[in-house]
């Protein structure tokens, strides 16, 4: 099934996101996260690719098949095309469509000094494109509410935003924030600038200050004061931090369902508690 179809029919999503883990042993132990999750209903699983694209390709998708044949729930394989040419790209399309997988989320990738680009694909709108004039692929892609890191403001970050859009992407998932109102007028800078797709929400739930600083210096998320308090009182108490984290997440999202927001997207980082204490806190409401 594909992504935009769920929307479509005007029903709120639920979906997550995990990284397939690096080490073998580790990627069998995924399967105790993967029976968690899909007992919880989500309406997709995002398989991120890794950073770089450099090495986890094979391993997604053999995770998103997994997650397709064994779970029985859609996956959405990440897929970076920065350090990729157009036959390889062709081949991951070839084995994703083998696979019965018909979801990409279409990212360009990090720029990194290890590992060279290549010129055939610059930015995640010229894959786009090249997928969409080719195959039959639902293409999803990602969203900055507080801009990428290397635009130069919001303004330009919408204007290629829309080139996105226009190249073929039917739905936005959002990068992690943590002020709702910087959402909400990221989506009318959207709608201003005729950008028609979903915009769905990505929550990141609090489990490890340090996890969390760095994960908002890399996506250039900023700290509301209420977060932060939050972060400073209870940075080395783990399981007051878990417990203050999950209801801060749990306010942001039953704010953005009242709101009539799509969906949400769930940053698990492959902790099936985080899942399941987000979908008890909203099991009445979506």
């Amino acid at each position: 099934m594909k992504v935009s179809d769920i929307y479509k029919s005007g029903k709120q999503s639920l979906s997550f996101e995990i990284f397939p883990p690096k080490k073998e042993e580790e990627l069998r132990d995924i399967d105790d996260t993967l029976e968690v999750l899909s007992q919880l209903k989500p309406d997709y699983i995002s398989v991120t690719f890794g950073a770089g694209g450099s090495s986890n390709c094979n391993r997604t998708i053999e995770l998103a098949r997994k997650i397709k044949e064994k779970y029985k729930v859609e996956p959405v394989v990440h897929l970076t095309c920065l350090c990729y040419d157009k036959k390889e790209i062709d081949e991951f399309a070839r084995v994703m469509m083998d696979s019965g997988i018909e979801n990409i989320l279409a990212l360009r990738g990090d720029i990194r000094e290890d590992v060279p680009g290549k010129n055939d694909f610059i930015y995640a709108s010229d894959m786009v494109s090249y997928l969409k004039d080719k195959y039959d692929f639902c293409i999803l892609g990602a969203c900055y509410p507080e801009k990428h890191p290397e635009s130069a403001d919001l303004v330009s970050e919408i204007h290629n935003l829309k080139k996105k859009v226009n190249a073929g992407t039917e739905v936005l998932l959002s990068q992690l924030f943590f002020d709702n109102k910087i959402f909400y007028d990221f989506k009318e800078k959207c709608r201003i600038a005729d950008i028609n797709v979903p915009v769905i929400p990505g929550i990141m739930p609090v489990v490890k200050a340090t996890q969390i600083r760095r994960m908002v210096a890399m996506c250039n998320a900023s700290f509301p004061e209420r977060f932060q308090k939050i972060v400073d009182l209870y940075a080395d108490r783990k399981e007051a931090l878990f417990d203050a984290g999950m209801s801060y997440a749990l306010s942001q999202i039953i704010d953005l369902i009242v709101n009539g927001t799509a969906g949400i997207h769930l940053y698990t980082m492959n902790n099936p508690c985080i899942a399941r204490r987000i979908c008890e806190g909203i099991k009445n409401i979506i």
